[in-house]
Formats: structure tokens, sequence, C-alpha cells
């Protein structure tokens, strides 16, 4: 049994890459009076908070921070209370005191709502290894969360990396590689291909100052051998069964760094799931595609219901 593409895929227009707006919403936000910290059991957790309602979480990826969701806060801070947080080891929240792992930090959303007095959420998103995050969390208590939303997330294209667990971890390191990079790189479009091509599609089409932010935390990496090495051979494609709760995998169809098989996977082992694919999209689709991104989260959460997966038309032997 192997897992199929939809017969058509949307061809969405080049011009639809990056933010049209000028200047873009969060430029226009004064974020030193949305950012907190709160202290945890064991962490202490820097976020981000605009907007009030209902909450929905956003949990960044590996070597990422609050900031890889500016294109998205602003926009959802107009009729939700959106929170982004940085995870313990990344952006400006520092390393905690226990084992970093996948169920650790799961566990640690848990922790960190409780803080903040959230009972229950109207979504849990997640990109990358905040995917895998969020699916720990939503799987320990289903209960907490009306609706759950996957970008590009890892796990299942690591679940079976033990035996290849040095080339795994040289993938993952030159994904985040760009976070690294030096940020006067991006005043020039080479410069941005060059700092952010194995991550995303065109990101010499993205604004200079939008990718300088996803560089600035001093603490960002300090995480990321510990994260990255929780994640290899760690598989939880058995439990991604027990997610009843309406889910949206949105997945870009040129991601280099988690390939669309795993979005496929996703799908097809998550019951209530929707899989959502943005061509010439690369691992980031919120960044790279944000007005479509913004448009497809919107309509998730207004209770359109997900799609049941058909496991037979889902894939072909």
């Amino acid at each position: 049994m192997t897992d199929r593409l939809p017969d058509e895929l949307p061809l969405f227009p080049v011009s639809d890459y990056g933010d049209p707006d000028s200047p873009p919403a969060w430029m226009k936000v004064d974020w030193r009076q949305h950012l907190h910290r709160v202290q945890i059991d064991g962490a202490e957790v820097n976020y981000a908070e605009i907007g009030e309602g209902e909450p929905v979480l956003f949990v960044h990826g590996l070597a990422g921070c609050w900031r890889n969701w500016l294109e998205n806060l602003p926009h959802f801070g107009e009729r939700y209370r959106a929170i982004a947080l940085d995870l313990p080891g990344f952006g400006e929240s520092p390393m905690p005191d226990w084992e970093l792992s996948m169920p650790a930090y799961g566990r640690m959303l848990h922790d960190f709502l409780d803080a903040l007095g959230i009972d229950r959420m109207a979504a849990l998103v997640g990109n990358s290894m905040g995917g895998f995050v969020a699916t720990e969390a939503v799987i320990e208590r289903p209960e907490r969360f009306e609706r759950l939303v996957l970008v590009s997330a890892a796990g299942i294209s690591l679940a079976e990396a033990k035996g290849r667990r040095f080339k795994a971890a040289a993938q993952t390191i030159k994904a985040a590689a760009p976070y690294l990079a030096d940020a006067a790189m991006l005043s020039r479009p080479l410069g941005r291909r060059l700092a952010f091509g194995w991550v995303m599609s065109r990101p010499e089409k993205l604004r200079p100052e939008l990718l300088s932010e996803q560089l600035r935390p001093g603490l960002g990496s300090d995480g990321l051998v510990g994260s990255m090495a929780s994640m290899i051979g760690y598989d939880t494609r058995k439990r991604l069964t027990e997610i009843e709760i309406p889910t949206l995998v949105v997945w870009g169809l040129n991601d280099h760094v988690v390939p669309l098989e795993a979005g496929l996977g996703y799908h097809r082992l998550i019951p209530r799931s929707r899989l959502e694919i943005f061509e010439r999209t690369g691992h980031v689709p919120q960044i790279e595609r944000p007005a479509r991104f913004n448009a497809l989260l919107d309509e998730f959460l207004a209770g359109e219901p997900a799609e049941v997966v058909d496991r037979d038309q889902a894939a072909v032997g």
C-alpha cells in the first residue's frame, strides 16, 4: 500500500507568494506590548499574545521561535486570543531543567496553558517539530483542543531513522541553517536564496525584514541538538489513530525538509483529517503564503466539518 497524491492540485499563482500588503500588518504592531514570560514546572517560557476571544496556540519548529508566526498573529488576533510561544531551549526561552523530548514538550504545552488559565482551545497549530509536539499534546489530553492543525509536521518522516541516524541529523541541521545565517545577506535576493532556499520555495520574493526576524533570537539554537536527537526514531504512527478531533494537514508540495509523503501519512492515519497542499511552497507555508494560509485556517476555525478520510481512496495497492 502506498499513498498517492490527489488527482488534481490547485495551481497557485506566483503572485500569491509572500505578503502583498505594504507594510504588512505585523510591522505595524509594537510587539513589546505583547511579549510576556511565565514560569512553569522546570522552565521559563517567553511568548507573544495578541487579541481576545477563544485561544489559538501556535507552536514553531526546530530552530524556530514565536516570530515564525508574524504573518499570522495579527490576522487571528482580530477574532481570537492568538498566542505563539518560544519552546524551552529556543527563541528567548532558556533551556529547561528537564531533558528535551517530544513527550516532555507535549506535557510542557499543558503546563503552559494551565499557567495562562486556559482550559480549552479553539485550535492548536504546529509547524514542523511544533506539529510533532502538538500531536503529543492532543493525544495526551484530547478534550482540551477543539481542532488540530499540522503544518509540514515532523515525526512520520523520522520514525524509521534510527538506522540512518547521522544522515537524518545532517539533514535536520541543514534545514536549521537559515536561522544561523548572517542577516546582512538578506538585503539581496541571492542572499535570501542562499540563506533560506533549503527551507522555502522562493525566499527571494519575501521581505528581508521578515526573514531577518527569523534570525533574531540569540538563544535559538540551545535546544537544537537535544530536540533533534529526541525526534529521530521516535515513532508515534500507531498513536496518531487516537486523534479524533478535526485535523487540518497543510503541506508545501516543494517541501525538502519534511517531504509530502509525510503529509499523506498524517492524512491517512488521523481519521478526521483534511489535507491541503500548497503548490510552489516549501516547509513554512504560513510564512511563504500567509494570505492563503490565513484564509484556510479561518475557514477551518469557523467550524467547517473536517473531511473524514476514506482510507481506501487515500491509498492504492
